[in-house]
């Protein structure tokens, strides 16, 4: 594609669970600090316990409520850990932040109790209602109240969509890798967790020291190629990969396929490659040239 080599590899990705979090507030400023602080330190579950990100800002006629809004989505390894986050996420990042709210948008396979759970922080003085057959909790909070849904939907999702860009140099390469992002964003039903939407330590499974589940990814560091069974061809000199977490396999497939078509317009761009792991780690394979179809 514009002279960019696709190679014929695949991007191996998992199972996870996800929900979808509608937070809003009194204005765009205020959205946006409890977006960024709900969904942040969630790039990869190796270290974070989520991995999550916003999917797009929403405009108040897109909110329950009439006012700005974000919708955030959520991934975790099980039930039990998604449940977990969310309540660790909202309780701590959206609850706490001035002027918000908080509801559930997904209608998903299951529920997991959120609203339910944070109420007795109200400490007996909680009020519930119901709303259009959904029950919401109003929390007292120093500053007025805090209005949370009762439960929130999640589903099975799809985490570790990948592709690897291999440019001339560092600028091309992250000037490729912010033109795929750009476009990544305006697929519904999928984020890209790491900081930017961008990797630059990808990692291989396991490492030397018996203590590290994951280490950096040898066969794609530039500057070991003369010292590992290197898959950094001549004339490449920067490595950055792209995750991505989607609701489905369709959202993936078609986040990676615009964000692939994205990267390959910068000059400079030699070969999109994939993170797998032989199919020994996830059921989800993305064959890079099917995906390109």
């Amino acid at each position: 594609m514009n002279g960019v080599e696709i190679e014929d590899t695949f991007a191996e990705a998992f199972g996870m669970r996800a929900a979808r979090v509608i937070v809003t507030a009194k204005n765009e400023e205020w959205v946006r600090n409890a977006a960024l602080t709900a969904t942040g330190f969630a790039t990869s579950v190796i270290a974070c316990g989520a991995e999550a990100g916003v999917e797009r800002w929403l405009s108040p006629q897109e909110t329950p409520d009439g006012r700005p809004g974000a919708s955030l989505l959520l991934f975790a390894m099980s039930e039990k850990d998604l449940e977990d986050q969310l309540l660790r996420r909202i309780g701590q990042c959206i609850m706490t932040c001035p002027t918000t709210s908080c509801f559930n948008g997904l209608q998903g396979e299951k529920s997991v109790k959120v609203g339910a759970k944070l109420r007795f922080f109200g400490d007996g003085f909680q009020l519930s209602k119901r709303l259009e057959g959904k029950r919401f909790w109003r929390i007292p909070v120093m500053e007025g109240e805090f209005l949370v849904e009762e439960e929130f939907g999640i589903k099975r999702a799809v985490g570790g969509g990948n592709f690897l860009i291999l440019g001339e140099d560092e600028d091309c390469t992250l000037e490729a890798a912010e033109r795929a992002v750009e476009r990544i964003r305006k697929v519904e039903g999928v984020v890209a967790p790491f900081p930017g939407g961008v990797v630059r330590s990808g990692s291989k499974v396991g490492s030397k020291y018996k203590f590290l589940r994951a280490s950096t990814n040898t066969e794609y560091c530039p500057t070991l190629r003369p010292l590992v069974k290197s898959k950094v061809p001549e004339g490449v000199n920067c490595v950055l990969e792209i995750v991505i977490n989607g609701l489905d396999e369709e959202s993936v497939r078609r986040a990676m396929r615009v964000g692939i078509e994205g990267a390959c317009s910068v000059k400079g761009i030699k070969r999109i490659s994939a993170g797998n792991y032989g199919g020994k780690l996830g059921k989800y394979l993305f064959y890079l040239r099917e995906v390109m179809k």
